[in-house]
């Protein structure tokens, strides 16, 4: 936004935000305030990413998903990796479906019983999931979204997922 060349260069053509960046106003997103209202039960919210892919961005992501939840958190796991959704698979959901109520879509719950050191043999720790993985219809159908797309899909997640209160919500980011 800051070079000359801002909302002026061909790759600019077709960005809705063309005009703002052109000017140098900043753009206000319409759907800020409902996903403000959504996010406002999650206390922290950690981002799982790099700038490559194949490095174990989903497996760091769900394990530390697992590790939050054994210590007693309220956690959620969003695999925004919309091109390759693996966290459904490497929790052991995957052909589950996402549920859709009046406060919005409902994540799909994974509970592994013991795992937490101090919790007692019947204690199961449980962590809420969403990720596009759930919505295809075959686990190895290929989703090649770009753009506005892909982006409409993930703002519908921060804005129509109902989290509930939440201590930790890891998000799996791709590459």
């Amino acid at each position: 936004p800051g070079s000359e060349m801002a909302g002026k260069a061909d790759s600019c053509d077709g960005c809705p935000n063309r005009d703002n960046c052109r000017d140098g106003t900043p753009a206000s997103d319409p759907d800020a305030p409902k996903i403000l209202h959504r996010m406002k039960r999650v206390k922290r919210i950690l981002l799982v990413l790099s700038g490559k892919g194949g490095v174990g961005k989903s497996t760091v992501a769900a394990q530390l998903a697992y590790a939050l939840a054994a210590q007693s958190h309220a956690v959620g796991i969003l695999d925004v990796d919309i091109c390759g959704p693996s966290i459904p698979h490497m929790l052991g959901v995957q052909g589950e479906t996402v549920h859709r109520s009046a406060d919005g879509w409902a994540p799909v719950y994974v509970s592994a019983p013991g795992i937490a050191a101090d919790a007692a043999a019947d204690d199961d720790v449980e962590l809420g999931v969403m990720s596009i993985g759930f919505m295809l219809p075959n686990r190895d159908d290929a989703v090649i979204w770009r753009g506005p797309r892909k982006n409409g899909l993930i703002k519908q997640f921060l804005t129509d997922v109902e989290w509930g209160v939440l201590d930790f919500l890891i998000v799996d980011l791709p590459p």
